[in-house]
């Protein structure tokens, strides 16, 4: 092996031979001997091995994720290439009103991203990896563990200890309205027999509530409330020091629903109070309406200046008659 690799070199550095690689990468080779190490240690391995491909090979996968979001050798032919139909046929512009323009533009304005959430949008297409401790739940196995031995001793007919508690327990009874005390001279009022076969009932309350035979007292306040002040509302938990991001995401679409709402009740008040283009004055409009006004201040003074000379003459004719 090393005979042959001598004599490569010997005929490397002969005029006449030719190489498949540079020049530059021949005298590169014949200058430099590779250097003999011995590797029966982990730390020649690490030292004197040449990864520089396998850096090269990760960092163009690193490239390839970052820019198109997977191995372009794993995308579709669709997602690569697309067919050029050439040129589409544009319409052509119909004349629009300059109201219908303000439309398009308050459109175009509302659907247009704002600068500040272009420029927190990610550059890379990678998606950020998962957080391991939020899908963990304490004591997994042992709930697991539980439930299946659980769901062993339903099959074979076997209730469990707690089960059982709940199953013996007596339903509370419905607490029932104090009896009011009825006039003795009533007919139809219930009497104790003394010999029936039905012993009395001791009035001894101990007695009472030892047997269960007497009825839990209900508090007089149960149905009513502590204070008659509101209660204190929750936020919600989008709204919190460290919110969950799908939960703040949430609030902010209920807070921007509320400014749509108010920003369509502003364009509908301005829409109402807007002065139609037909009702605006003008300067001929102002020329007539001040014309007219002229007009009828002529046309009184006319009437009034017959009325004067006519009251005139009546005191002139009446003079001349006395």
């Amino acid at each position: 092996m090393a005979a042959r690799r001598r004599l490569k070199r010997v005929a490397a550095s002969q005029s006449g031979f030719l190489s498949f690689k540079s020049p530059s990468d021949t005298t590169a080779s014949v200058g430099s001997r590779r250097k003999r190490v011995n590797k029966n240690k982990k730390k020649n391995w690490n030292k004197y091995s040449d990864v520089n491909d396998v850096d090269e090979f990760l960092e163009d996968i690193r490239h390839q994720e970052r820019t198109t979001g997977g191995l372009l050798s794993e995308k579709t032919d669709d997602s690569l290439f697309f067919l050029d139909l050439g040129q589409p046929e544009k319409p052509q512009p119909q004349a629009e009103t300059p109201q219908a323009d303000e439309g398009k533009k308050r459109r175009g304005k509302a659907s247009r991203p704002l600068r500040i959430d272009l420029i927190l949008q990610p550059d890379s297409l990678v998606p950020p990896p998962k957080d391991i401790l939020a899908y963990q739940q304490p004591n997994a196995k042992k709930l697991r563990r539980i439930a299946q031995k659980a769901e062993q001793l339903a099959a074979k007919g076997v209730v469990p200890r707690k089960q059982k508690r709940l199953l013996n327990r007596r339903p509370v009874d419905k607490t029932v309205k104090k009896a009011v005390t009825e006039a003795n001279n009533n007919p139809d009022r219930d009497y104790y027999d003394i010999w029936g076969q039905e012993p009395k009932v001791s009035a001894d309350p101990w007695y009472l509530q030892q047997t269960g035979k007497k009825l839990v007292k209900r508090p007089e306040k149960l149905n009513e409330k502590p204070s008659v002040l509101p209660a204190v509302e929750v936020i919600a938990p989008g709204g919190s020091y460290n919110p969950d991001f799908f939960s703040h995401q949430a609030l902010l679409q209920e807070a921007h629903q509320v400014e749509v709402q108010k920003k369509k009740q502003e364009d509908k008040l301005e829409r109402q109070l807007a002065i139609n283009k037909e009702d605006k004055a003008t300067e001929v409009s102002i020329i007539i309406f001040f014309l007219a006004v002229a007009f009828t201040f002529t046309e009184i003074s006319l009437v009034y200046f017959e009325m004067f000379l006519f009251f005139r003459r009546q005191i002139f004719v009446s003079k001349w008659k006395v």
